[in-house]
């Protein structure tokens, strides 16, 4: 099995599906945690040295951390709506609770600056179609630089990817200090719908890729809901959705830049495929979800 690829179930911690520390990684800032809640149910975290995002993925939440609290709306699926989120701090406690149910992200990175905790309205969440033709995909910029700068190492958004269609393309890294890219750290969390194209469920399937120049590192492998694959560097992408099969991923990043920073090098062997967008359609199926629902 590929030490990069997790599948669902391998990462989990009781009844939590996720729960990724730096060091489970092999690296140093980035981490994930994936929580299920029970109707009723409430749970009292401390973020350490971490800070992050609270991002409900299924379900409503209220969440309590120093002296504030912030009612998370939430969604159904996360292929139904774009969510309102939390910033949670470094060096706090934070109490969830929820009356329905939960299923919620936190995204999170290791960091040194301890800021306020914020909540993030899912209205003033930019929506962006990217790419052209078979590679339109919905980008989701809640916790993006220029977009959410309330973060001291944190970086996060969430994509679409219509069924059939390609992401994360042309291939891309971010592995080293240089005049296009600086060096993250990056998660991907994948959900997969069924054939409803709103409900998460294992029947589905998807594509990642994840290679070197020099061969050293080459992954290709079939994603499914749930699963999680790591990016320590290397080339990664595209993600591909299968026919009849959404999908959907949360990408973290963070690394030791001193300004959080998201920009990284296409793959010169394919970069002029970003060119070719200009004169192809958008897939009207895109954007599929903004703060009110599905938009088709």
């Amino acid at each position: 099995m590929s030490k990069l690829h997790y599948p669902a179930g391998t990462l989990c911690s009781g009844a939590d599906p996720i729960l990724l520390a730096p060091a489970d990684a092999g690296w140093t800032y980035t981490g994930l945690r994936v929580l299920s809640l029970r109707e009723g149910e409430s749970r009292t975290l401390r973020t350490g040295d971490f800070e992050a995002f609270v991002l409900p993925l299924a379900g409503a939440c209220t969440v309590r951390v120093d002296g504030l609290v912030f009612e998370l709306a939430g969604r159904d699926s996360v292929f139904t709506r774009v969510t309102d989120f939390a910033y949670v701090p470094r060096d706090a406690e934070v109490e969830l609770s929820t009356v329905g149910g939960l299923e919620v992200a936190l995204p999170m990175a290791r960091c040194g600056r301890r800021l306020d905790p914020k909540y993030g309205p899912a209205e003033e969440v930019p929506v962006e179609v990217r790419g052209g033709g078979q590679a339109t995909r919905q980008v989701t910029n809640f916790g993006t630089p220029g977009v959410w700068d309330h973060a001291d190492k944190l970086n996060a958004c969430e994509l679409i990817t219509p069924d059939g269609n390609w992401s994360s393309y042309p291939p891309h890294k971010h592995d080293q200090a240089s005049a296009c890219e600086v060096v993250n750290e990056e998660i991907y969390y994948f959900r997969i719908a069924g054939q409803d194209g709103i409900t998460p469920g294992r029947e589905g399937f998807g594509i990642h890729r994840t290679y070197t120049a020099d061969g050293a590192l080459d992954e290709n492998v079939a994603v499914r809901d749930g699963d999680v694959f790591l990016v320590p560097h290397g080339y990664h992408g595209p993600c591909i959705a299968a026919p009849g099969y959404p999908m959907y991923y949360l990408n973290v990043l963070a690394g030791p830049a001193p300004e959080r920073s998201m920009a990284f090098c296409d793959d010169p062997a394919h970069a002029w495929v970003r060119e070719s967008w200009a004169d192809q359609p958008l897939d009207s199926r895109c954007p599929v979800t903004s703060h009110e629902g599905r938009v088709l």
